[in-house]
């Protein structure tokens, strides 16, 4: 069973865990058609992001300090570095060496930005001489996994945020349309088949070698929360909008605690 803990901090009450996708889903597969995630709700994030710059830990003050250690920041999906400015220059003002990931546009497939990632990865835990803690947003959790369990040793943790570990695929409708559109750019530019994914998601689905936290939210627009349990994860609870996870005030009080842990 996962843990599921909400913003609070306290133990959550457990829930099944779905089990793990190990693999592509059918090309019929159109997302979550039944019970889909409530994609209106995403208007909210401008709020978050409003309120996050009230609050008063977005100053840091008062907060555990970073203390230099390393942090490696992957966007979402067909996003990049400049979704998670905010996020960021937060971490900075904690005290954390930030790196980033070099993300400009969040479509190639996995393996490719996997191993765009590395160098990114060595470079900033030899800079900083320790172990980096990766925050993934959403697709960029998945890619952090898969990262941090192919190089264990210069990994501390990993945390997603919206990130569907156990099946990437479900996901709104309108989402998957959009992973349908990049599977076909990725054919036409590089060649490469939906096929390319499948050793990506055997090591997605394959137990995880560094701790692994999942910040996920039952109100979540995009990915159905359940998606983002799994049995080998910490899995927090907030109320939040998934493109809102990365300037959500409880996502970085969460944040706080989770960094400064061993």
């Amino acid at each position: 069973m996962a843990r599921l803990q909400p913003a609070g901090g306290g133990l959550g009450r457990a829930a099944a865990v779905a089990p793990i996708r190990r693999g592509l889903p059918p090309l019929r597969h159109l997302g979550r058609t039944s019970g889909a995630p409530p994609v209106w709700l995403e208007h909210r994030a401008p709020l978050e992001h409003a309120r996050l710059l009230r609050a008063p830990l977005f100053t840091g003050e008062g907060l555990p300090r970073g203390g230099g250690r390393p942090v490696m920041l992957v966007p979402g999906f067909m996003a990049g570095d400049r979704s998670l400015l905010t996020l960021r220059g937060w971490l900075e003002r904690l005290g954390y060496r930030v790196g980033r990931s070099g993300i400009g546009f969040n479509v190639r497939y996995s393996e490719a930005v996997v191993q765009t990632l590395l160098p990114r990865l060595v470079e900033l835990s030899g800079r900083s001489g320790r172990r980096v803690t990766i925050v993934g947003h959403s697709r960029g959790g998945l890619l952090a996994k898969v990262l941090a369990d192919r190089n264990p040793r210069l990994v501390r943790r990993v945390v997603g945020l919206g990130s569907p570990f156990a099946d990437p695929f479900d996901v709104h409708p309108l989402t998957m349309a959009g992973v349908r559109l990049a599977q076909a750019a990725n054919l036409v530019r590089f060649g490469q088949t939906g096929s390319a994914e499948a050793v990506f998601l055997g090591d997605l689905a394959a137990p995880a070698r560094v701790p692994l936290v999942s910040i996920y939210s039952r109100t979540d627009g995009i990915v159905h929360w359940e998606a983002c349990l799994r049995p080998d994860a910490a899995c927090h609870e907030v109320t939040s909008s998934h493109t809102g996870l990365g300037v959500n005030p409880q996502v970085y009080a969460l944040l706080a605690r989770v960094l400064a842990g061993g």
